[in-house]
């Protein structure tokens, strides 16, 4: 070999040996920039797992919460509707007494809401037919002296009770507002009766 040749040999060989070298080191480069993508890739996606089984599970809770409230609110309505129907069959018990009992119920509203005994005792049509002069006179015997209540010749728009007038002035004594004004104090002692 000339020594051409050997001078170019030698040079092929020492670029080979650098050509090894450097794809060696990019082997060794690629191999480590893939290891660490594949551990970023299986930590982002057991992230998203874990993100998801995590989502999954509040919106569980979430729709499990939901459906209690909505559960707690179906029963409080139903619990209210039954609260609502007591008093109103208390309305219609009280407007269904005897004629005894309706008159001393009438009779003590008036004698017990008038504040000069002048007034005049506003019933509706029915029980200004049926009741109305018993009334008018059983709450002046109970007003004794004072008592000069009168019946009203107009009848009112309700549907039991009574409306104690003087001028333009009135005290509603119908059933519905009497038994509106008990259902205060009186829901809580119905409740528990009727769900406990």
């Amino acid at each position: 070999m000339k020594g051409t040749e050997k001078i170019i040999a030698h040079i092929q060989s020492d670029a080979q040996a650098q050509c090894d070298a450097i794809l060696a080191k990019a082997q060794e480069t690629c191999g480590a920039i893939r290891d660490d993508y594949a551990h970023k890739a299986a930590a982002a996606y057991g992230e998203r797992i874990r993100a998801g089984v995590k989502s999954c599970a509040d919106e569980g809770e979430s729709a499990e919460r939901l459906g209690r409230m909505e559960a707690k609110k179906a029963l409080l309505a139903l619990k209210q509707e039954m609260i609502a129907k007591s008093f109103a069959l208390a309305e219609q018990k009280l407007r269904s007494l005897d004629e005894e009992q309706y008159v001393a119920l009438l009779s003590k509203l008036a004698a017990s809401s008038a504040v000069t005994g002048e007034e005049e005792i506003v019933l509706n049509a029915a029980d200004r037919e049926r009741v109305g002069e018993a009334v008018v006179k059983a709450a002046n015997e109970k007003l004794g002296e004072k008592g000069s209540l009168t019946l009203s010749p107009s009848a009112g728009d309700f549907d039991g009770g009574l409306i104690l007038r003087r001028g333009n002035i009135e005290v509603n004594c119908t059933l519905a507002l009497l038994v509106e004004l008990c259902r205060g104090e009186m829901s809580a002692a119905i409740a528990g009766v009727l769900f406990d």
